[in-house]
């Protein structure tokens, strides 16, 4: 091929990542031309053209002696590149077996099986990422099964929790997106139908039963055998477009909670390698959760596009499926490419304990005021527990005293462990059994 693929300049999440290999111009000619052969293969497996002709096809469907610029640039002539591809291939495979080329389909069944194979390459890669990030994130919550820290609601301190019940949920979300992304790849269907979804042409040619070849086509490309063609019955991609969308959000999270955890003023989390800044020397930017969170950002809009092209009119649409093809690439360059930095940054991200301990201290103790009403009620009576610890949350600030040493000068009190009433690792609940039911999922 003489035109290199996209490079990625401006798409760091991605470049250079399998994802990238799987989804660019190359690979793309190749799983046309081997969408080609593949019909040519499954009709000479059911007679229906000479084995000598699937040879043909096969040997000429080399991906290096097709010009993907040249392709696009006359896709412009019919609206799609299998056009011109069918033409190049007819002519490399010569007179005798090009008639063979591509017989009774449509553009459409071409297409339309290409990217599902394109996205079934694609997914292996992300999926295996997901997996290195759902280890990673299993050994951190087990490390830090009771690492205690702020738990936070609405940007404030809230009551205390621990690092390996966050580190356990951020591995749920993954465990959810590896889960719809398997189940998606391996229904991936082929596409046959011919120019209505009636299979006309191949009976026309000799078929003897027409329906047999969808299934012998989706076994010669790997795929599964639709049960109808699907040119307006946009199940696969709106499928796709679900399970890549969710997988990008799922991965958004951790790196939301990473970069938010980072900041200088917090600094409980760190990367294990943080990009520098062209202008700061003593940076170390969270690059990779940062490049997580602008895939989670883009994918939900790119999705929605594969979404509205389920509204696809007659029996092949105009503009609806063309809507598709870009979008459904973005999102598995982004999210391939999201998959491989969070196995990266969950490989090595570093956790900060020392910091977590020191802010659970921030509010002098009233991290754990909630445990405090529950338990003074009892003593004090419940409206007069209500009011002492009103009355020592302010104390608390103005006197610059804890809560602990206020409370040691309440009479009714004496005789409680306030030591460990107020110490906030000794309230995180279910936690360490909430992590333990986690990592029980596999």
């Amino acid at each position: 091929m003489t035109t290199a693929p996209d490079a990625g300049l401006l798409a760091p999440g991605w470049a250079g990542s399998p994802a990238a290999d799987a989804t660019d111009d190359r690979a793309l000619v190749r799983a046309l031309l081997d969408a080609e052969a593949a019909l040519t293969r499954a009709q000479a497996g059911l007679g229906l053209a000479p084995e000598e002709a699937a040879n043909a096809v096969t040997e000429a469907a080399d991906p290096a002696r097709f010009d993907a610029s040249s392709l696009a640039e006359r896709a412009r002539g019919g609206g799609n590149p299998v056009i011109p591809l069918v033409a190049d291939l007819t002519q490399a495979v010569g007179e005798e077996h090009g008639p063979y080329v591509h017989r009774g389909a449509t553009s459409q069944d071409i297409l339309d099986s290409a990217l599902m194979l394109v996205a079934a390459r694609a997914l292996e890669p992300l999926l295996a990422d997901l997996g290195r990030t759902e280890r990673a994130l299993a050994r951190l919550a087990a490390e830090h099964r009771d690492t205690a820290m702020p738990g936070r609601t609405l940007t404030q301190h809230a009551v205390p929790t621990t690092f390996g019940l966050k580190a356990a949920g951020w591995r749920a979300l993954v465990l959810d997106a590896r889960d719809r992304t398997a189940a998606v790849r391996s229904a991936l269907p082929a596409q046959l139908g011919g120019a209505a979804g009636t299979l006309a042409a191949f009976g026309a040619y000799g078929a003897p039963d027409p329906l047999a070849l969808p299934a012998a086509y989706a076994r010669e490309l790997g795929l599964c055998a639709p049960l109808l063609p699907w040119h307006t019955l946009r199940t696969p991609v709106a499928d796709l477009a679900g399970c890549l969308a969710f997988a990008a959000g799922a991965l958004g999270k951790i790196a939301a909670d990473v970069l938010t955890l980072s900041r200088t003023e917090i600094g409980e989390l760190a990367e294990g390698s943080g990009g520098g800044s062209s202008a700061m020397p003593h940076k170390a930017n969270p690059v990779r959760s940062t490049l997580i969170a602008a895939a989670a950002r883009r994918a939900p809009q790119l999705a929605a596009t594969l979404y509205g092209s389920l509204a696809a009119e007659d029996e092949r649409p105009a503009g609806a499926w063309h809507a598709e093809w870009e979008p459904l690439r973005d999102l598995l360059r982004l999210t391939g490419g999201a998959a491989r930095d969070a196995a990266e940054l969950t490989e090595g991200l570093q956790v900060r304990p020392e910091a977590m301990r020191e802010h659970l201290a921030l509010t002098h103790g009233l991290i754990v005021s909630e445990r405090l009403s529950a338990e003074l009620a009892p003593v004090l009576g419940r409206a007069r527990a209500k009011a002492l610890l009103t009355e020592l949350a302010g104390r608390t600030y103005t006197e610059d005293r804890s809560l602990a040493e206020l409370l040691a000068e309440v009479p009714e009190l004496k005789g409680l462990d306030l030591t460990a009433l107020t110490d906030p690792a000794r309230y995180t609940g279910s936690a360490g059994a909430l992590t333990d039911r986690a990592l029980e999922r596999r």
